[in-house]
């Protein structure tokens, strides 16, 4: 029997940038898709609970982990070919690329960052220096538009960012952590859940997308004034049979991290042991949870330090949060958690038997590939005039 398919272990920049695309990027993207692959793969989650995820064929998702494996977050992208031949050698494009990424003060300008049309004008050596000095000739004479140099930097992973701030895990026992929690996840799927809380929940129109006349968004109303507080969601995930539930709490504390531990072990009253993957918040790791914990045989498996990533029931707050919070302007709490209650309701109730739902969508391919067209993929097919 060969081994099930699964993402390589993310490293703590990959697992930022995954968690990043997740909680921020648009709803429906490619990106985020394949993100949401990687990351629910990588923490353990098996291949037909995450093609349900992402409602893809889990042939895609194999591709998606397998293509991640070879080329890391290049895997985002997919490469389909097309466009007419570049005009622009090797050379020329490896120059655009440094001197893009250099500082222009280094180059003698006097700016802090590049705009498309100062990065332009430079490589075609058309800045003088402000000193009287002459010329700024660049090491090499490039011409080229502005369309073309952001395609070009776009193509060599160069975007126009701000600039953020970076931390790095300080856990001695980083890689420890994670070689437990790739252990009971891959070894005991049926008895591994994840718990974490999600939030905070504010009552405030929230964005979000959905279908609407062209030119005329539906609109939701401005907010200054918010006066019912915060809420989090206390969320606890099964990987073996694929649930998700939890409750809404005023905050966070031991006793509500030690009421969710015992609904895991609620749903196994065998009495053996059960293994639970939360992060290092100290309400889950109170005195009082350590001793019922050691007393009702739970594991409780901790992610490393600034390693949320690593956390299974992570992948699963996306789709929570862009069909219950995003497009959203809830009246309080209580109807946010009766809207927040159902979805789940009809998340579980929806997660059905993976044999049959992989059939459904081997046939949808099927069907995909007679009329050339792939889930995710423009179709550039033109009709005959």
């Amino acid at each position: 029997m060969s081994e099930p398919v699964r993402a390589r272990r993310l490293s703590e920049d990959e697992g930022r940038r995954l968690t990043q695309i997740v909680r921020r990027g648009k709803h429906g993207s490619i990106r985020v898709r394949r993100a949401m692959i990687i990351m629910a793969s990588a923490s353990g989650t098996p291949v037909p609970a995450i093609a349900r995820l992402v409602a893809a064929d889990a042939d895609t998702v194999r591709d998606v982990i397998h293509a991640f494996n070879a080329r890391g977050l290049a895997a985002l992208d997919p490469r389909w070919a097309g466009g007419r031949p570049r005009l622009i050698s090797d050379d020329d494009v490896a120059f655009i690329v440094v001197t893009a990424k250099t500082r222009p003060k280094k180059l003698g300008l006097p700016f802090t960052c590049w705009s498309l049309r100062k990065l332009a004008a430079y490589l075609a050596g058309s800045y003088r220096r402000g000193d009287g000095g002459g010329r700024i000739i660049p090491a090499r004479s490039v011409g080229i538009g502005r369309e073309r140099l952001r395609q070009l930097l776009h193509a060599n992973n160069i975007t126009f960012q701000r600039t953020r701030t970076w931390k790095t895990s300080t856990d001695p026992d980083f890689d420890a952590k994670l070689d437990r929690i790739e252990h009971v996840t891959g070894h005991f799927p049926d008895r591994c859940f994840a718990f974490d809380q999600f939030g905070p929940l504010s009552i405030r129109p929230h964005h979000g997308a959905g279908w609407a006349p062209a030119g005329q968004p539906e609109r939701i109303p401005a907010t200054y004034r918010r006066t019912h507080g915060v809420r989090y969601f206390h969320g606890c995930y099964s990987l073996g049979d694929d649930q998700l539930w939890g409750v809404i709490r005023r905050r966070k504390g031991g006793d509500h991290t030690l009421t969710a531990l015992k609904s895991i072990r609620a749903t196994r009253p065998d009495g053996a042991p059960i293994y639970v993957i939360m992060d290092n918040l100290s309400a889950n790791t109170t005195p009082a949870i350590r001793r019922w914990a050691a007393a009702h045989h739970v594991e409780i498996c901790l992610t490393p330090t600034y390693a949320s990533w690593a956390n299974p029931i992570e992948a699963q707050f996306g789709p929570l949060r862009t069909f219950t919070m995003a497009n959203s302007d809830y009246a309080n709490h209580t109807v946010l958690a009766r809207d927040l209650h159902a979805h789940l309701r009809w998340r579980n109730t929806h997660a059905r038997h993976p044999d049959v739902l992989a059939a459904q969508r081997r046939e949808r391919a099927r069907i995909r590939s007679e009329k050339g067209h792939r889930w995710g993929r423009p179709n550039t097919k033109t009709k005959a005039a």
